[in-house]
This record gives structure tokens, C-alpha cells and sequence, in this order.
């Protein structure tokens, strides 16, 4: 019960007895108790009713984007940075598409979705498919990564809705990771041509969006390795240790085969080293030799030259001599020259006769004219003989 509605205690009760005084009429006993002076009874009931109104307004404009209900009943919505907003009325797509920011619409009439146009990554899980082999594996998750274009929003949404990627994306994943695993053996999928899926799966997602949806753009697919039997995987991976160990062999007989290569070729390179080395020392030694052998040419050239030259000139000297000597050779040279050796002669001829060598002059110019035509005679034949 609201407190101000209560009627105040009566003031007569807190006074003497009433022999003292008598009592007041009744009138004046309910005079404090009169309408006019309590206050109006619907003040504290229309404060409620603002304040009520107030949350109310509050609630609505509160509430976050995210929430059915302020989509549905609000008058300002937010749509994130990233988004476009997107409107029904009526259950009816509306041709309007909001940008980012805060906007108005009608409550109650008017239903509102964010719708991404940025990169996005959708997770497919728990993907099962059987091989051509009969082999059941299973791809725990494949991201798709896309995006919808914002010039596309209205005809995508017009056609497949807001979850547009249920249907070309997470059902298509399943659709295509089956196809492919029909018709590929285990060893193909799980090893041989795993590398190959996600460009596979990306070509057959966009070739599909292309034709029936084209503002879905595929960016890229990654797939993880899938799940296979205990059984198969632990002979897959002997295989492997198995390969490996092949591969471990034949790269050692590599490195083998490339040090001997290269101890081949170390050896080539020092023979050749040491036939260049005498090479080049054998034609050092020519070379010494031949300058030796030119070295002696001259030398003999010259000493060739300086004999012929002193040869020359001891026969010019005995020529000209020659020559001097027959110019020398006239009677009075001689008898010169007898006199002169006559009387270097120590002797004294003692006796009746004197020899008549010394005293016959005419022997002696005779003597001398034979002399003289005897040297004569031989120079004349030397000269003959010497041309």
C-alpha cells in the first residue's frame, strides 16, 4: 500500500482528559484530515509511468546490432565497419543498402542484417568421403576463404538469402571433397596429389559461384591432411620410413660418387699442374740453350771477324812491305847494303894476296846485277800468284 495514501494520526488523542476542557465537535476533530492538504494521489503513479518510458526509449536505442530483437523493433541501428546494412519489409528485400555508421529505420515494420563484404574464412568440418577403393577418410576442416562483393549484396541475398555460404560454400565443399575422393585412390588422395586439392577445390567453387552467384569471390582454400585407419596409416608411414631410407641410400651414393668425382678431378688438375710445370720448365731450358747457342754464334762471329781482320791486315802489311822492299831494290841499295855488311866484318886478311872478292869491283856489280834480277824475277811471281 502506497505510504501516502494513509491517514495521519488524530492530534485530540495526544491531549488532557477531557475534564479539563470539553471535547471539540467532530467537525473540528477530522479538520487536520482534509482532502485539499495530502498531495495528489497520481503524482508518484505519472513519475513511474516517464521512467518507465524513458528505459523503454533506452532499451531499444541500447540493445546491441547483433541482437533479433533490435534488429526487428529499434529506430537506431549501428552497422559495423566492414558491413553493409541490409533491409526487409514485410519479408521483403528492400533495394536500400546502408554504408558503416548509425542509421534510422521503422520499428515493428522494417527488419534489418549486417551483411560482411570483407575477407572472411569459413570453417567446414568433419568432411567424410570414401575413396575409389572403398577406403572411408575423413577431413576434419577445410578453410574457404572469400568474400562478397558489395555491388553483388542485393542480388545474392535476393536469391540464397543472408547464409548465402551454406549453399556455396559448406554444402559445396562436401559436394566437391566427395567427387574428387570417388574418383582418386587412397595413395592419391593422402600422398600423390594432396597438393593439388586446394587449387582443385578453389577452381571448382569459383567456376560454380562464376556461373550461378557472381559476387562470391573464392580467395583461397586450405585443406588438412584427412584422417585415415589406424591400420593404413601405420603402413603409409612404414612406406614412408621405407622411402626414406631409399632416398637416405641414394643420396649417399651421391656423395660418393661426387667425392671420387671430385678426387678425379683433383688429380687431373695436379697432373696437368705438373705436365704445364714441365712444360713450362723444358721450354725455360730451350729457351736457355738457344740463347747459349746464339750467344756462342756471335762470339765466334766476332772472333771470325776479328781474325779475318787481322789477317787482312798482316797480309796488307807484308804486301806493302813486299812492295817497299822491290822499290828498295836498285844497285845502289845494294852496294849500299854489301858495304854495309862488309864492314861490319871484324876480319883482317893478312898475306901476299888480298881475296879478290874484295878487290874485283867488277865482280861485285856483277854479283849485284844478278841479285837484283833475282829478287826481281820472285816478286814479280809473287805478285802473279797473289791475284
Amino acid at each position: 500500500m502506497d505510504p501516502s495514501n494513509q491517514t495521519p494520526p488524530s492530534p485530540p488523542v495526544a491531549h488532557p482528559p477531557p475534564q479539563a476542557a470539553p471535547p471539540p465537535p467532530p467537525p473540528q476533530q477530522q479538520q487536520p484530515q482534509r482532502q485539499p492538504q495530502r498531495p495528489p494521489p497520481d503524482q508518484g503513479s505519472g513519475f513511474l509511468i516517464v521512467l518507465l518510458s524513458f528505459v523503454a526509449i533506452a532499451l531499444f536505442i541500447l540493445i546491441p546490432s547483433s541482437s533479433s530483437f533490435k534488429n526487428s523493433f529499434s529506430i537506431l541501428h549501428q552497422v559495423p565497419e566492414g558491413h553493409v546494412g541490409v533491409y526487409w519489409r514485410g519479408g521483403a528485400l528492400l533495394k536500400t543498402i546502408t554504408d558503416p555508421g548509425f542509421h534510422l529505420k521503422m520499428p515493428f515494420v522494417t527488419h534489418y542484417e549486417p551483411v560482411q563484404v570483407t575477407l572472411q574464412t569459413d570453417q567446414v568440418r568433419d568432411i567424410p568421403c570414401g575413396t575409389k577403393g572403398g577406403v572411408m577418410i575423413n577431413f576434419e576442416k577445410i578453410e574457404v576463404v572469400n568474400r562478397l562483393r558489395k555491388d553483388y549484396v542485393y542480388e545474392t541475398l535476393l536469391n540464397y538469402g543472408v547464409q548465402y555460404d551454406n549453399t556455396w560454400i559448406y554444402d559445396k565443399i562436401h559436394h566437391e571433397i566427395n567427387q574428387f575422393c570417388s574418383s582418386h585412390s587412397l595413395q592419391q588422395v593422402y600422398i600423390d596429389v594432396f597438393d593439388q586439392i586446394d587449387e582443385k577445390m578453389k577452381d571448382a567453387l569459383q567456376g560454380d559461384c562464376t556461373r550461378y552467384a557472381p559476387g562470391i569471390e573464392i580467395i583461397s582454400v586450405r585443406v588438412t591432411k584427412p584422417a585415415i585407419p589406424e591400420s593404413i596409416r601405420r603402413n603409409f608411414e612404414q612406406m614412408e620410413e621405407e622411402r626414406t631410407k631409399v632416398l637416405i641410400a641414394i643420396e649417399k651414393q651421391k656423395v660418393a660418387e661426387k667425392e671420387a668425382d671430385t678426387m678425379k678431378k683433383m688429380a687431373i688438375s695436379e697432373a696437368e699442374k705438373n705436365a704445364n710445370v714441365s712444360k713450362i720448365v723444358m721450354e725455360q731450358k730451350l729457351m736457355e740453350k738457344d740463347s747459349a747457342r746464339r750467344q756462342q754464334e756471335i762470339e765466334n762471329q766476332m772472333y771470325l771477324a776479328r781474325e779475318k781482320s787481322l789477317a787482312d791486315a798482316d797480309f796488307y802489311r807484308l804486301l806493302k812491305e813486299a812492295e817497299a822492299n822491290k822499290l828498295k831494290l836498285t844497285p845502289q841499295f845494294l852496294e849500299l847494303k854489301f858495304i854495309e855488311a862488309i864492314a861490319g866484318n871484324t876480319k883482317i886478311f893478312f898475306g901476299d894476296k888480298v881475296p879478290n872478292m874484295v878487290l874485283d869491283q867488277r865482280l861485285l856489280g856483277n854479283f849485284l846485277q844478278n841479285v837484283s834480277k833475282e829478287v826481281s824475277r820472285v816478286a814479280s811471281r809473287d805478285g802473279i800468284s797473289d791475284t
